[in-house]
């Protein structure tokens, strides 16, 4: 099969005329995606990565499936969303800081503060390089994680709705939300001339560029691998990473964008269970080891006492929560791929790369 890594069903970005846009993290799962429609749309790309020994993945996932070389078009810096050092240097000369990267931990971390500090942190430190170089807009990636989690009457989200950090959430969780209020803090009180927009998307799926692993495309593997025999009975929005990638260049140009966030998802939130099933539909004998049981809420919350990584599912049991995107489909003119579509290109971009075991 073959994939598209950067088309949009609601058609190109336009072109544009050689802006430099700095991102972040590009060689993450979305910020590869990133860069390549930026390349793809005429902009010239300075990339962020943590270590030197990123750069090359940067470039890699540039010229994956064939895209011509990007040459000087893309360059790639080392900057630490840890430390002061680079961010200034990076900023510099740039129309656009598009946000991208932030920790996202395999594991749950000893203490929240260890995820919730940096992203906060990082987060500022970024805009504060924006702001102090002139940069017109910064597009923040943040999550559904600081629109929805904190139950409500109907569990109906939309971008007015925000997480209460208080609550009794994963540390991931608090974090996306701790970061995105202190940058819109920090925009209203010292941001300057500079423009802020939010994207909020739900869990990213879709098609990899590199071989490196994201958190949600491992969990597509790990049910193609059968090691996910039985899975909670949780529901969750699926974004195509194409589409979030699409959606940040959107809300980078778009006059009515500055000062918004945008819920980005599909319409409908599907269960592990259907997402399974929607493999073994399309895939046939390649999704046999596929899951085909729930746990019961019960086994749920019993394995959550001593599971960190049932914790989450044991906070959202029971509900199903309805997804709003009309904000980003009326002002960004954003239009999400159907669901069977980005997991199945999902499994055929493991399979392409030789990551699936069976």
């Amino acid at each position: 099969m073959t994939h598209d890594p950067y088309a949009s069903p609601a058609g190109p970005v336009p072109a544009r005329s050689g802006e430099l846009v700095l991102v972040t993290g590009g060689n993450g799962y979305l910020g590869a995606h990133v860069v390549r429609r930026l390349l793809d749309t005429g902009h010239r790309v300075r990339a962020t990565v943590r270590s030197p020994q990123r750069a090359a993945e940067v470039r890699a996932a540039a010229a994956a499936g064939g895209a011509a070389d990007p040459g000087e078009r893309l360059e790639v810096v080392r900057a630490d969303l840890s430390a002061d050092a680079g961010w200034a240097e990076a900023a510099r000369d740039c129309t656009y800081v598009l946000h991208v990267a932030s920790p996202f931990p395999a594991g749950v971390p000893r203490h929240p503060d260890e995820l919730i500090v940096p992203a906060r942190d990082g987060a500022l430190r970024v805009l504060r390089a924006a702001r102090d170089e002139g940069v017109e807009r910064v597009v923040l990636t943040s999550s559904f994680a600081a629109i929805g989690y904190s139950r409500k009457p109907g569990d109906t989200y939309d971008e007015g709705d925000w997480t209460d950090p208080d609550d009794d959430l994963t540390p991931y969780i608090r974090s996306k939300t701790v970061a995105e209020r202190a940058a819109w803090d920090f925009m209203a009180s010292q941001g300057g001339r500079t423009e802020l927009a939010v994207i909020n998307p739900t869990g990213i799926f879709g098609p990899l560029l590199t071989p490196r692993l994201s958190v949600s495309v491992a969990l597509v593997k790990a049910m193609l691998d059968g090691a996910l025999p039985v899975v909670a009975p949780q529901y969750f929005g699926v974004a195509d990473v194409r589409d979030v990638a699409d959606a940040h260049l959107r809300a980078m140009t778009h006059p009515d964008a500055a000062g918004e966030r945008f819920l980005v998802s599909s319409d409908t939130a599907i269960s592990f269970l259907r997402m399974a099933a929607l493999l073994a539909e399309h895939l046939g004998e390649r999704a046999a080891r596929v899951p085909t049981r729930e746990l019961t809420a019960d086994q749920v919350r019993e394995a959550a006492r001593t599971d960190p990584a049932l914790r989450e599912a044991a906070g959202q049991l029971g509900k199903v929560p309805v997804l709003r995107t009309d904000k980003a489909r009326a002002v960004l003119g954003w239009h999400p791929r159907d669901v069977a579509t980005t997991l199945v290109d999902t499994a055929e971009s493991l399979y392409d790369l030789g990551l699936v075991h069976n």
